[in-house]
């Protein structure tokens, strides 16, 4: 019984670590730093033109999402926001979004914080493989 068990846990831990490849990706910074996860998804797609400008008293911020590739690609994105003590705001109510970019398509993204207290952001892009 306790090689079932043992045999169960080790499928569950191998399943969960050839999960963990899809849910890396690229991440770009308020301040343009780049941190990649994912090389092969890297070849594929960048994140570039990081920005951001105040909208009364929130920021919104943009990322250009480009396509290095000649075939069609469906991602998603996400923006975390931070306070000026680098603590994540609202985290648990940002979802990520879906997009299909076409092949060697560019396609701008945006979100605008959650309130007055977020400073600085991070935008994530991963590859998703559901339609």
């Amino acid at each position: 019984m306790k090689q079932i068990y043992s045999g169960l846990i080790l499928a569950a831990a191998l399943a969960l670590g050839a999960c963990a490849s899809h849910t890396a990706g690229i991440s770009v910074n308020s301040q343009g730093e780049t941190r990649v996860d994912n090389s092969s998804f890297a070849r594929n797609i960048a994140v570039e033109s990081v920005d951001a400008r105040r909208i009364a008293d929130v920021i919104q911020a943009s990322a250009l999402v480009v396509s290095k590739s000649s075939i069609d690609m469906r991602v998603q994105y996400k923006f975390t926001w931070y306070d000026a003590s680098g603590f994540t705001i609202e985290d648990e109510a940002t979802s990520w979004k879906s997009v299909k970019l076409h092949g060697k398509q560019q396609l701008q993204v945006t979100a605008v914080a959650p309130n007055s207290q977020a400073v600085r952001f991070d935008v994530y892009v991963r590859e998703t493989f559901s339609n």
